[in-house]
């Protein structure tokens, strides 16, 4: 494999790793309504024999700041998606309201603030081994392709030091998501 295929290889991996992160950012809710806190919910539908994502299901939206409304389209899932919701331990309860499903965010009590704020330094530090776990799999490569292929070592050399430049870009990016996440789940 060439250094340059190496190096895009890893830039994808690095891409998923911080991806990953902010999707997982998205989930730990802010005391604001977000369709992302609830439509990746895995619910047990009967009906179907299934387990299927929430966001297959139904429509999520927020009719307000602090609500989420769960609109199934097909009726007979009503009940399964409303146990799959308490089942997810979201801190959120659902109330069934005629033919959809109502979630009342609560505000957020300082403690709460604090342990999703420790959840997303975890998210963080998770993003940020993926991205080094791919820089070291490129490394690999180039050390094997160096051997096999016989590639002068000055370039080994310079690819090294991109893939460090990718490196270190990914992991800023990271930071500065987690900067932003944490600004946002401690504000009140």
């Amino acid at each position: 494999m060439q250094p340059d295929e190496i190096l895009s290889k890893m830039e994808a991996e690095m891409q998923k790793a911080l991806d990953h992160t902010t999707g997982e950012f998205n989930s730990l809710h802010t005391g604001k309504a977000s369709p992302a806190m609830v439509d990746s919910v895995v619910i047990d539908v009967s009906s179907y024999g299934a387990s299927m994502p929430l966001r297959d299901l139904a429509a999520i939206t927020t009719p307000d700041a602090r609500t989420i409304t769960v609109q199934p389209w097909d009726r007979s899932t009503l009940k399964d998606i409303e146990k799959g919701l308490q089942v997810a331990n979201l801190g959120i309860n659902p109330v069934i309201d005629g033919t959809l499903i109502r979630l009342k965010i609560p505000e957020l009590s300082g403690e709460r603030r604090q342990e999703l704020v420790k959840m997303a330094h975890k998210h963080a530090e998770e993003g940020r081994v993926g991205v080094r776990h791919a820089r070291r799999v490129a490394l690999d490569a180039l050390k094997t392709a160096e051997k096999e292929e016989g590639l002068p070592e000055d370039d080994i050399k310079r690819h090294e030091k991109e893939a460090q430049k990718q490196t270190d870009a990914f992991v800023e990016k990271i930071n500065e998501a987690l900067a932003h996440k944490e600004e946002d789940l401690l504000r009140v």
